[in-house]
């Protein structure tokens, strides 16, 4: 359903469609700044590589990573984890561009999360055929803040799954400049990516970019 929000605070008028109680997809949020917001990306990967972390139990994951923000989440033999240096660097992850930051706090305001102050952004790189897992984001200690989610390039299936991972689950289609914010009541939810189809775009070639905004502390 279309949610009727006060054009001060929603000024290109996206539509805002309602998942659960608490989680909302933000049709086409991104697409006046993508191409900017995919510049902000490259130069952050440019100081901290995009790279395929391993599971504790030693798979390698077939989505490339990387983060910018004060802390990062990484994933290796020792476990799931959020550490405030880049493992394959030595050095701090980049700061959290300030058009990233603007724009996260942007959807999450319109999903009505009037405070989210995210600490980390969680870049991840999709070619053809990657995928994600159902999961929960789980790692962070803060879990009444949201998750805001962008995509950006090539079109993915959502999974959006229960509260627990045997639960129903609905796929969507993510399209370029789509954003979805989850949290309340829907923070736990499981969800994850289909395999990503062969696909093209102008600003990306094969390829998807998803950014991933969490807040881990108060």
């Amino acid at each position: 359903m279309n949610m009727d929000l006060f054009q001060q605070d929603n000024p290109q008028q996206v539509d805002v469609l309602a998942l659960g109680p608490g989680s909302s997809f933000l049709c086409g949020f991104l697409l006046p700044d993508a191409g900017a917001i995919l510049a902000e990306v490259s130069q952050v990967t440019a100081q901290s590589p995009l790279r395929h972390l391993s599971t504790p139990g030693g798979q390698k994951m077939s989505v490339a990573m990387s983060n910018c923000g004060t802390l990062g989440w990484v994933s290796d033999h020792a476990g799931y984890r959020y550490q405030a240096e880049d493992p394959l660097t030595g050095k701090p992850w980049p700061v959290m561009p300030a058009l990233l930051l603007e724009r996260a706090q942007q959807a999450a305001h319109l999903a009505g999360y009037q405070h989210f102050q995210p600490n980390v952004c969680l870049i991840n790189r999709y070619g053809i055929g990657a995928r994600m897992g159902l999961h929960q984001d789980r790692d962070e200690q803060n879990l009444t803040a949201p998750i805001v989610s962008f995509s950006l390039g090539i079109p993915a299936t959502f999974i959006w799954g229960g509260l627990q991972r045997t639960a129903k689950s609905r796929r969507f289609l993510l399209k370029h400049g789509d954003a979805v914010v989850w949290g309340g009541p829907d923070r736990l939810r499981f969800h994850g990516v289909a395999p990503v189809k062969a696909d093209e775009h102008a600003l990306t070639g094969p390829v998807r970019i998803n950014i991933t905004f969490r807040q881990t502390g108060p």
